[in-house]
Order: structure tokens, then sequence, then C-alpha cells
């Protein structure tokens, strides 16, 4: 998770598990409590415009996040996501390059329910980063969850296999120009195969 990242739960001041009216209450306290009209002219307008854009933010992540919820007066859902439509936005999200919104949303979804999808978009958003050892255990995670699905299979075998061409390659060879070339061909490559696996095509290489 990125260092810059907050729990918009937290910025809220309300648990998880809060209902949407509680969300909702809290957003409107803590506008009411930080508007920037309230310290119009004082040395406190900047920070209470920048508290402002934060409280947005986290209002919106939280909304957008249970934007899928499904809603019943007869059982306690309240709360509750639809994670598939949460993967698809989080999908969308990386195929257009916003990789910090995408693991946002990925952080609104709870340990518990961090399956072989999650996993495997998780490793998505660490290899557009280039933390290509950490996609990998991710990608691995997604395979023990879902051995059977061949878009998380396709992505660990792709990461892998980029990684033991460079493996094999000795100190001198890598010097080479073309070898350097090549090197950076591989990393594409194992970007490009995670992004057709999301239904997009990140570079063209070679």
């Amino acid at each position: 998770m990125s260092d810059s990242y907050k729990d918009p739960y937290k910025i809220l001041g309300v648990s998880r598990d809060a209902t949407d009216e509680e969300i909702k209450k809290a957003y409107r306290e803590m506008v009411k409590k930080y508007h920037p009209d309230n310290y119009a002219n004082t040395p406190m307008a900047e920070l209470a415009e920048e508290k402002m854009k934060e409280i947005n933010q986290a209002y919106d992540l939280i909304k957008q996040a249970r934007s899928g919820k499904q809603s019943d007066s007869r059982t306690d859902t309240e709360g509750s996501y639809d994670t598939r439509k949460l993967y698809d936005t989080v999908r969308r999200k990386i195929n257009e390059g916003d990789i910090e919104g995408a693991d946002r949303l990925l952080e609104l979804i709870s340990a518990t329910d961090r399956g072989a999808e999650w996993n495997f978009l998780k490793g998505c958003v660490c290899l557009r980063r280039g933390y290509y050892y950490d996609a990998q255990k991710y990608f691995e995670t997604a395979c023990y969850m879902d051995p059977a699905n061949a878009d998380y299979r396709a992505a660990l075998n792709n990461i892998r296999s980029a990684h033991q061409r460079q493996n094999e390659r000795s100190f001198a060879d890598t010097q080479k120009s073309g070898d350097t070339a090549m090197n950076c061909c591989e990393s594409l490559l194992c970007a490009n195969c995670c992004c057709s696996c999301l239904g997009g095509d990140l570079f063209r290489c070679c």
C-alpha cells in the first residue's frame, strides 16, 4: 500500500461497519467543522482547505466502494460491498493508468474478503508500479486460491519467465546494449500480459 494512502473511514472517524446514514452524518459534521469559510482570513485557511479536500475524497471513495451495495431492510447488509462491481472499477482504473485510485479501492476491501481476484488485481497494481517481486507473490496467492483461472496463471507464468530469462544472463551480458533493451522489453511484455488479462493493451513492444 502506498505510504500516502489514508484509510477513508479513519478520515471520517467511522468504522467500516458503519451504516450509510452514519457515514453521511459523520461527513456532514466534518464539513461543518472544517469548511474553509469558517477560517477565512485566518492562518488556518489553507489548512482547512486541504482538510476539506481530504474529507471530500474520503467520502467519495466510500460512496464509490458501496455503490453496488445490496439493501434489504430485513437483513443486516449495511456496509457490505458488491465486490464484483468494485473489482470491475479497479480493472478499469488500472487500464486507464489510475494506479493510485485502483489501489485505494482495493484497500477498502477488508482483509477477510481478499480472495483470488483481489490478489490478482493487487499484483497488477504492483506490476504497474515496478514492484515485480511483490507482484509475483500476489499472483502466486491468486493462483493458489483459484488454480483453474487462466488469467491468473498466465500473469504468474509471464512474470516468472521474465525473471528466469534475466537471471540466466551473466552480469557481463547485461552490460551490452542489446541485452539491456531486451530486459526492458521483457518488463513491458510482462506488464502487457497483465493488462491483456484485464481486457486492455498496455504496450506494443518489439
